[in-house]
């Protein structure tokens, strides 16, 4: 090891005895003076502030910044500077780094230089009277997972600001997800991310954006115009009030375990090796898989989480958020955070899940926020939860992997596990349904249309022929919409999502990864089914309970394997259109006969038709038939 790697080291692993941490807050705009102010390295003997009239203009102006404190710098300058640029000067060595800082509020064409702007010229009309839309509990939630190119890029979309924030602000957007019975989008990394050239707008490039940049900045490619620094911001800000307005909550998907690259990183050019974990050698751990990771349990990196999610609620109004690889977070950063959003107005409803595994070997050497962890997790904090995935419909990482809705061996046992959001089981020691979010697939990964295809054809490309496949379709989403827990869906799943078999189409054309939305026409009938399984789940409120005693409720029946049946009684006083809910699942492909608990039952849905309980009553007794590959759903008149 050579000594500057020995220095490196001995800072990193001091510097939270060097440096107390300090509120960002980097940029403070006002007519009269604008306030700098930023942390460096205690071994920084100089940080300027270079001034400049537009975005690639060699400065007009620099000043020097005032040490504060070690490693605290500051600097007034009292004149109006609404429409500057700026960059720190950071002398980490002879030659200075320069950066807009760790917490830029807004930044010019690819986020290299931070915009001084008046932040409430950003906020589109009424932005004041902005409400998060009430929820009764967070598992009320139906959560859909969307990337802005991908839902609206397409002709088909009829959408007019394609691959923009304001795509969601248009009634043919809209009208899809509440029609669909959706409440809460949760939208991809919308962050300023590093490997989209934004001055190139009608340039053919894609990325999911999990790679950060500016964390606290909209993505400029999301904008109509992303060399105006004010454009980004107000269009998010129209993005989330036309959603408020339509009933519908924003959870932004954060990505604070790793940055796009280290040496082009603004917390390195601050303040170099702090912000990451080391391997005993010197070397950066990479448990994110994407060349570093940070270190959350160091005390400015869980400060700027913290401030970092409060600014998102507090600017933007932002109702949750998804932590990418939160394994890769410490138990008591991820606790912080919720309790800092609790102590927030209304901040006990804003939603806090994420993936509790992280992407490669980590050097975090406490407890991470993990499966194996929940019990030291706040109740409120859910996570993706890949047994339900994996049981339902198999493997993710394996294409020809089945799960029980095609047929593999075993499996059933564990539907049980997923149906009372593992609180009955020893699998996950998940101690509330809503620690828990069910779902079969994401962004990541095989679409479930292609992972059903290649298991059943080894193709992903549909026939009318493969009218199996579509039924365990439907058997997949008539599974996991009546488990406990929070429902969480891909944008497309409803009608047959593919992307050719591809599943890490992070950086794929735009092409593979857009929504065909002729599609949604093409699987009408899908479309309803999900459609109407939605509608049923709200009428019956404890499917959707966070309570610990609710899975306790379920009854499991006995049945020929590999039928799974249970029943779930109505909370007293919930509302719920039914005494009790009678379900079973059919993996099979013949019609199975079952006996009915005593009662009087109403058929709600067969599996083919999941909208019955909007018609007529049936009402059954007795002896009733399960139709092949499908999820039946009785309620109790």
């Amino acid at each position: 090891m050579n000594i500057n790697t020995i220095i490196l080291s001995f800072l990193t692993a001091t510097a939270a005895q060097t440096v107390k941490a300090q509120t960002f807050n980097e940029v403070s705009y006002s007519p009269k003076a604008t306030t700098f102010s930023l942390v460096t390295s205690p071994e920084v003997k100089k940080v300027n502030v270079l001034i400049s009239d537009a975005d690639n203009n060699e400065a007009q102006l620099v000043k020097s910044m005032k040490r504060v404190g070690a490693g605290k710098w500051k600097l007034t300058v009292k004149n109006d500077l609404k429409g500057k640029y700026y960059l720190f000067g950071v002398y980490n060595n002879a030659q200075p780094d320069l950066t807009p800082g760790v917490f830029a509020k807004a930044v010019g064409v690819n986020g290299q230089r931070g915009a001084i702007i008046d932040l409430k010229d950003t906020d589109p009309e009424g932005w004041s009277e902005d409400k998060r839309p009430e929820l009764r509990n967070p598992v009320d939630l139906v959560i859909y997972e969307m990337h802005h190119r991908d839902f609206s890029i397409d002709y088909s979309s009829g959408i007019k600001n394609k691959g923009k924030f304001l795509a969601l602000t248009e009634p043919k957007a809209i009208d899809h997800l509440k029609r669909l019975g959706v409440n809460a989008i949760h939208i991809l990394p919308s962050f300023d991310y590093a490997s989209t050239d934004e001055s190139q707008p009608d340039k053919p490039q894609y990325n999911w954006g999990y790679d950060p940049l500016n964390y606290n900045v909209p993505e400029g490619s999301y904008s109509t115009n992303a060399a105006d620094p004010k454009a980004r911001i107000k269009e998010f800000k129209q993005m989330v009030q036309a959603l408020h307005k339509a009933g519908i909550r924003v959870i932004l998907d954060v990505v604070y375990n790793h940055t796009f690259s280290i040496d082009g990183s603004n917390f390195q050019k601050t303040y170099p090796g702090y912000y990451f974990r080391h391997r005993p050698d010197g070397t950066y751990s990479d448990g994110s898989g994407c060349g570093n990771e940070t270190a959350s349990e160091k005390p400015l990196m869980r400060e700027f989480m913290v401030e970092s999610v409060k600014y998102w609620v507090n600017e933007y109004h932002i109702d949750g958020f998804r932590f990418d690889l939160m394994g890769l977070y410490d138990v008591d950063t991820m606790n912080e955070l919720r309790a800092a959003l609790d102590a927030l107005p209304g901040g006990r409803s804003i939603l806090m899940y994420g993936e509790p595994w992280q992407g490669g070997g980590s050097q975090l050497h406490r407890y991470e926020a993990n499966k194996a962890n929940l019990a030291m997790l706040s109740e409120r904090i859910g996570i993706f939860c890949d047994n339900t995935r994996d049981v339902i419909k198999g493997g993710c990482f394996d294409a020809r992997e089945p799960g029980y809705v095609e047929g593999r061996p075993g499996s059933f046992w564990d539907i049980g596990g997923a149906v009372a959001a593992w609180c009955l089981s020893d699998k996950l020691p998940a101690h509330s349904p809503s620690q828990i979010v069910s779902y079969v697939s994401a962004h990541d990964n095989f679409t479930l249309w292609d992972k059903l295809m290649l298991v059943r054809y080894a193709r992903p490309e549909y026939t009318a022929a493969d009218s199996a496949a579509l039924a365990q379709n439907r058997l997949a989403a008539g599974i996991y919409l009546t488990c406990m827990g929070m429902p969480f869906l891909q944008a497309g799943e409803e009608f047959a999502r593919t992307k050719k078999g591809q599943g890490n189409t992070y950086r794929s054309s735009p092409s593979l990864n857009r929504l065909d939305w002729k599609r949604a026409a093409q699987f009408h009938g899908l479309v309803d089914y999900y459609r109407g399984l939605l509608g049923l789940r709200a009428q019956f409120p404890r499917l959707s309970a966070s309570d610990a005693a609710s899975p306790a409720a379920i009854r499991f029946f006995s049945l020929e394997q590999p039928l799974v049946g249970w029943t779930l009684p109505a909370a007293p006083g919930d509302g719920a259109a039914w005494r009790a809910l009678c379900v079973f699942y059919n993996p099979t492909e013949e019609e199975k006969r079952i006996r009915l608990p005593d009662g009087q039952w109403k058929l709600l849905s067969d599996g083919v038709s999941s909208a019955l309980w909007k018609g007529p009553s049936r009402v059954c007794g007795g002896e009733v038939t399960l139709l092949p590959y499908s999820a039946t759903i009785f309620g109790q008149v």
